[in-house]
C-alpha cells in the first residue's frame, strides 16, 4: 500500500491543530499532527498503544507523572490507558503510531 501525502485530507481539529491520517490497515495506523506555537494536546487515555515522534518542532508532553520538553528526533512510548498531552512551545509536527488502529479517527 502506498499513501501519498498529498492524497490526504488534513482535519482542522481546532485551536491551532490538525490532524492528517496516513497509512492504516490492521492493526496499526500513522497519524500526522501540526502544532501551532501555543496549541494544546489536552490530557487524555485511551485504549491504544502509541509512540509519537518528533519530526520537528518543541513540546512539552505530560505522560503520566513525568513532564518533559522534547524536540525532533525525539520518540515518547505511551502505555495503553495512561494520561498524556503536550503543549507546543515551538511550531512543530508529530508522528503518532497507534495499535490498534484509531477507529474512532475515521468517523
Amino acid at each position: 500500500m502506498f499513501v501519498l501525502h498529498k492524497e490526504t485530507k488534513l482535519e482542522d481539529l481546532g485551536n491551532g491543530v490538525t490532524r492528517r491520517i496516513l497509512a492504516h490497515a490492521g492493526h496499526l495506523m500513522a497519524v500526522e499532527v501540526n502544532f501551532a506555537t501555543g496549541a494544546v494536546g489536552p490530557l487524555h487515555s485511551h485504549p491504544h498503544e502509541q509512540l509519537t515522534t518528533v519530526l520537528s518542532g518543541e513540546f512539552e508532553f505530560t505522560i503520566g507523572d513525568e513532564t518533559q520538553v522534547v524536540r525532533a528526533g525525539d520518540t515518547l512510548y505511551k502505555q495503553p490507558n495512561i494520561v498524556h498531552g503536550c503543549v507546543c512551545l515551538q511550531a512543530g509536527t508529530l508522528l503518532d503510531t497507534f495499535t490498534p488502529m484509531r477507529k474512532d479517527f475515521l468517523g
